[in-house]
């Protein structure tokens, strides 16, 4: 199968957050739980849009964006903390700054009611090189995953060694950089089931992505002791020459739909 065949659940674009985070009284989004909201976002904007992200940022959240070395890092960090606060409030009406966030026993973030329980809205985050991805459902565990290809990654030997047997032989019969994308396709898929169910990256070789041709969604089938819960699906993003994204979500009755600012 050629990688240009390749079908794509929906396609995702990634404006400023600008807009996201300076409108004023932003509308309430409905979400029923056979949808899931997919955001997409360049973590880029005024200093009015960063002063806004890092005023909704806790104490911790801002201590960890003074972390990082480089300005730019810690700009990218803001953006999407603040960014991801400023989505979650369109589905809670709360206030950016006033949402708040437990991490759970492997370490992902759950988004906390006003009682401290664990909110009906999920989340997931993913960004790479300025670019963000938000995934958001009701009452289901969400994943999602973004990456930028690069070329220079040797794809066979990282295959061979994290991949299943049949992931490794569908990579090896593409050629030139067929064999680069199909590796990233089959890592976001990856990715994004793992990190729906807060399972760690050691997890991918038991995390098989059972792919038909030209397949806009695929399931995950997991090895015994791997550590991964079946019954996941994965719905693949188009998210622009050079990128590869997906969302998973367990079952396989929800669709994609793609939100803007």
């Amino acid at each position: 199968m050629s990688v240009n065949a390749h079908s794509f659940a929906a396609t995702v674009t990634f404006p400023s957050l600008e807009g996201l985070v300076t409108v004023d009284h932003p509308a309430l989004l409905g979400l029923d739980r056979q949808t899931v909201h997919v955001w997409g976002l360049s973590l880029d904007g005024s200093a009015v849009a960063l002063k806004c992200c890092h005023a909704w940022l806790s104490e911790d959240e801002r201590g960890r964006a003074a972390r990082f070395i480089r300005q730019e890092d810690q700009t990218r960090y803001t953006f999407a903390h603040g960014g991801l606060r400023a989505v979650l409030a369109r589905y809670t009406g709360l206030n950016p700054g006033a949402l708040l966030f437990q991490a759970g026993p492997t370490g992902k973030p759950a988004l906390l009611d006003h009682q401290g329980n664990t909110h009906a809205i999920h989340f997931n985050l993913s960004h790479s090189r300025g670019r963000m991805l938000i995934a958001v459902t009701q009452g289901q565990e969400v994943g999602v995953d973004l990456e930028e290809m690069r070329d220079k990654v040797k794809v066979i030997k990282l295959a061979e060694r994290f991949y299943a047997p049949s992931e490794y032989q569908t990579i090896a019969r593409q050629s030139g950089s067929g064999q680069v994308q199909q590796f990233y396709r089959y890592w976001v898929a990856k990715e994004a089931v793992l990190k729906g169910q807060g399972v760690g990256i050691l997890s991918l070789r038991g995390c098989e992505i059972l792919t038909p041709d030209d397949a806009v969604s695929s399931q995950a089938s997991p090895s015994d002791g791997a550590g991964v819960q079946p019954g996941w699906t994965i719905r693949w993003l188009a998210c622009g020459a050079g990128w590869q994204g997906a969302v998973a979500r367990q079952g396989e009755d929800w669709n994609v739909n793609v939100q803007t600012a």
